[in-house]
């Protein structure tokens, strides 16, 4: 066999490794799909008439408005929490026996990032359906929903190589779990919950320049039916940007620290 494809069975046996302790432990995947399904519930039928009033509309108009920014906000949090279990794996003494067996040095950290994506794409399913429970309703074209999906994986898959690096640079498992917290409340400062617009002009500044406002206006405009503009371009370039940043800082990382 190649070279490709030695890295290929290796990656998917990490994955088979990861996908069956998300199994082993579904409290955590569940977990991630909570927040923000708490934070639709609690936004839309404690906030939604006064917000949606402000906004021109009422209740049912917010939940349209909301339920775009807390899909990507969960994407990111729920992407993020790959950094507690690679510094777990890191600190556990499993890297070593890893290194002593004939597997492709890569592969661990595939595993990781693909395993993550699979469990928050499943997550942002269940926003989806609660959302929909709750009167969220779409004019977007099946193509148009396919994009969304697209928007959203490439999303999970930047996030997720970023985790990988937070959670190589943490030297316990409690460190892991607060590094990402920055990243997870970049969406809260964008316009996931209102128009950035209706901002103070420095908050407004900060929300139109940070990746994960035209994250949310993409997958808002893809969901609603509506032009993007802009958006779409720069949300991807985001992506890749962050990706390559994410991936080039992991492989370093983990290529250095021989020993934990």
């Amino acid at each position: 066999m190649s070279t490709l494809t030695y890295a290929v069975h290796d990656s998917m046996t990490m994955l088979r490794r990861n996908l069956k302790h998300a199994i082993r432990y579904p409290a955590v995947g569940f977990g991630a799909a909570m927040t923000p399904i708490l934070m639709l519930l609690l936004f839309v039928y404690a906030f939604g008439d006064s917000i949606g009033a402000g906004m021109g509309g009422g209740r049912d108009a917010y939940l349209n408005y909301l339920t775009p920014g807390i899909i990507v906000m969960g994407v990111a949090a729920g992407s993020m929490s790959t950094s507690i279990a690679v510094c777990s794996d890191m600190t556990e003494g499993i890297i070593n026996r890893f290194r002593t067996m004939n597997i492709t040095r890569s592969s661990f950290m595939t595993g990781h990032v693909v395993g993550s994506v699979v469990q928050t794409m499943l997550s942002a399913v269940l926003v989806v359906g609660v959302a929909l429970a709750l009167g969220f309703r779409s004019g977007a074209t099946p193509l148009e929903w396919l994009a969304a999906a697209g928007l959203l994986t490439a999303i999970a898959f930047a996030v997720t190589w970023l985790s990988t690096a937070l959670g190589l640079i943490s030297k316990t498992v409690e460190s892991a779990s607060n590094k990402p917290l920055l990243v997870q409340f970049l969406p809260f400062l964008g316009s996931a919950f209102v128009p950035a617009q209706s901002m103070s002009p420095g908050l407004r500044w900060f929300a139109e320049y940070q990746p994960f406002t035209p994250m949310t206006e993409t997958l808002r405009g893809l969901l609603s039916g509506s032009a993007i503009g802009n958006a779409g371009w720069i949300s991807l370039a985001w992506c890749v940007g962050i990706t390559l940043v994410g991936y080039l800082w992991s492989r370093s990382l983990f290529n250095s620290n021989t020993k934990r």
